[in-house]
């Protein structure tokens, strides 16, 4: 928006340096993890703002239980909080994808989980205040926008008083937030007790849920559930990728019983034991957004799978559908298994033999056997034709007919290998496996995030009167230019076809995601570098050549700049606002009376 006047002002903002310089030497983690009241920050504007059942909501959309009915098959026994509201659709979702397939065997206790669309028509439960919070958030951990997270414990057990011979029941908590490690760890306290106690404990537990604070990133909380005390840390955008800022035990909490580590990763070595041979062909279909079925004995394996590969990209968000567990009674299933068009761009997890048959026509296929403990060595496999795989008792391995970009890196298979031969914890193999994942993704977006950032406008280009300068375009040649000299060969030892494994990856669905959120970051931050010089300008001076109506009319425009300023929650420092909002108050009360009151009140914070 453009803020003129009759003449136009020649001044300019001084430090002409690049633009993303000054992003990284202005902006502190410190500064903003540390947040205004108003945008969710402050324990106390919470408690002002905060009605019953919203901080409930900040984690969870509902909590679901169920059963098994002779005559009705698997049916929602009961929801709490009682006013949450499901549509029958994403019942009947939750119902299946509750139950493991019967051919999964299944006995005693499972935890598992699934993701499904969330009902059209139908506003989240979260208010405008709580969705403040996830602006702070890592790529990986916002708020999922059209689906809801399910987090199963499902019992299963011998009980000859029923007709069926078995006791077969899943809590299930429905969120939006994908903290897989911390909602399972809690269903580990809550189910075991539901189970005996029944629904009397689930209100307590809805109660006690109702009292935590709000998820909110760069926070340790403790949240105290059932008798129990959960201690975690919430990760923020700014954390440096690769670390965890652990949470550490003090004498204060002599009352806390769980302290996790993290509240979202998955144990990757673990998951990918199984084809560990091919983590590096895996990463590429996963960064290309390629379509791929992992095939699993049980919904746990399957789900685990599934959540590894989606963070084997990260902090690169993976921006397809992805299913962590997917039966045929999906109401997905017609859509994803069609052959009368290309296989979409997801990763679907399934432990239905029939899927061997319908998904056969999918490029990429992922079959896993019984997960080995992570001590046991995996043996050498090649990757195998997909006419091969004809049934879910097919040996595991990874099929596929794709021919991998990089070379393949003989090193971390080694280094992984010699620690299983050394006994080396699974904890470590782990993180090794992590930071090698975490190593070649940066070495891939780094030369992205460099050409992008000489798309921003030089700082010396805005004007306080004029609307801010646009990004330059994109242009995939030009970036393909830079690559000769500033590609990935710079911080990675790899070989191969980087420059054709880019050109698939721009036409992914990972790129156009990370590209949008990357332009609106930039956009955000030329938005308040406008603010900031706009600061700086002496509006009472600027006014007095400029008729009365010409100032009601600037007047109006700086407000509606200021609102949607606090409305987009912009990278302003708080007392920039408060700079303008001063500015704006002291011309409007410059004005005369009749005015003022066109205008309203002086702005107030």
């Amino acid at each position: 928006m453009a803020l003129q006047g009759p003449e136009e002002l020649g001044e300019r903002v001084e430090e002409p340096e690049d633009l993303d310089d000054q992003d990284a030497s202005s902006i502190s983690p410190a500064e903003e993890i540390t947040l205004p009241p108003g945008a969710g920050g402050e324990e106390e504007v919470e408690k002002t703002f905060l009605l019953p059942w919203d901080r409930f909501s900040s984690w969870l959309h509902c909590i679901c239980v169920v059963g098994f009915d002779l005559e009705l098959g698997q049916a929602v026994e009961v929801i709490y909080p009682h006013h949450s509201k499901l549509s029958e659709k994403e019942k009947t979702s939750i119902c299946y994808l509750s139950f493991p397939d019967s051919n999964s065997g299944c006995l005693g206790d499972t935890q598992f989980c699934f993701r499904f669309r969330q009902g059209s028509n139908r506003k989240s439960s979260l208010s405008c205040f709580l969705e403040t919070t996830d602006r702070d958030a890592p790529p990986c951990l916002k708020k999922e926008q059209g689906h809801y997270y399910g987090y199963v414990y499902f019992r299963q057990v011998r009980d000859k008083s029923l007709k069926r011979g078995y006791f077969q029941k899943s809590l299930v908590l429905i969120s939006k937030l994908p903290y897989v490690t911390f909602f399972h760890s809690l269903l580990k306290i809550m189910a075991p007790e539901y189970f005996e106690k029944q629904e009397p404990c689930l209100e307590a537990a809805c109660n006690d849920i109702d009292r935590w604070p709000t998820p909110h990133p760069g926070r340790i909380l403790t949240l105290p559930i059932m008798g129990v005390v959960i201690k975690v840390r919430i990760p923020t955008c700014y954390d440096k990728p690769g670390t965890s800022q652990l949470v550490q035990s003090a004498q204060s909490d002599s009352l806390v019983s769980i302290v996790l580590p993290t509240i979202h990763e998955v144990d990757l070595f673990r998951c990918f034991h199984p084809v560990f041979f091919h983590i590096q062909m895996l990463w590429e279909l996963v960064l290309l957004g390629e379509a791929l079925v992992v095939m699993a004995p049980s919904p746990a394996e399957s789900s685990e799978t599934v959540l590894a590969l989606v963070s084997c990209i990260s902090p690169l968000r993976y921006c397809s559908d992805f299913r962590p567990y997917f039966t045929i009674h999906d109401n997905e299933f017609k859509e994803y298994t069609t052959r009368t068009q290309a296989p979409p761009s997801v990763i679907l997890g399934v432990t239905n033999p029939f899927f061997a048959k319908t998904l056969q026509h999918w490029p990429h296929i992922i079959r896993i056997g019984d997960m080995k403990h992570a001590g046991e060595m995996a043996k050498q496999m090649k990757v195998k034709k997909l006419k091969n795989l004809k049934t879910l008792d097919s040996k595991p391995g990874v099929y596929t007919a794709y021919k991998p970009y990089l070379n393949k890196d003989e090193e971390i298979i080694k280094q992984l290998q010699k620690g299983v031969q050394q006994k080396r914890p699974s904890a470590a193999q782990n993180a090794i496996l992590r930071r090698y994942f975490l190593e070649l993704t940066q070495s891939f977006i780094i030369p992205l995030e460099r050409y992008v950032a000489s798309l921003m406008p030089l700082q010396k280009s805005i004007s306080p009167w004029k609307s801010p300068p646009q990004l330059r375009p994109f242009i995939q040649q030009d970036f393909m230019k830079t690559l000769e000299k500033a590609g990935p060969q710079l911080t990675s030892r790899l070989k191969g076809d980087w420059i054709g494994l880019y050109r698939l990856f721009l036409k992914s669905p990972n790129f156009d995601g990370w590209f949008r959120n990357r332009r609106r970051e930039m956009t955000q931050k030329l938005e308040a570098l406008h603010l900031e010089a706009l600061c700086e300008e002496d509006l009472q001076q600027r006014i007095q050549k400029h008729t009365e109506v010409e100032t009601v009319d600037l007047v109006l425009k700086l407000k509606d700049k200021l609102s949607q300023a606090e409305k987009e929650h912009l990278p302003v420092h708080p007392g920039t606002l408060a700079k303008l909002r001063s500015h704006i108050d002291a011309v409007i009360l410059a004005l005369p009376d009749d005015l003022q009151g066109i205008l309203h009140k002086p702005s107030t914070p």
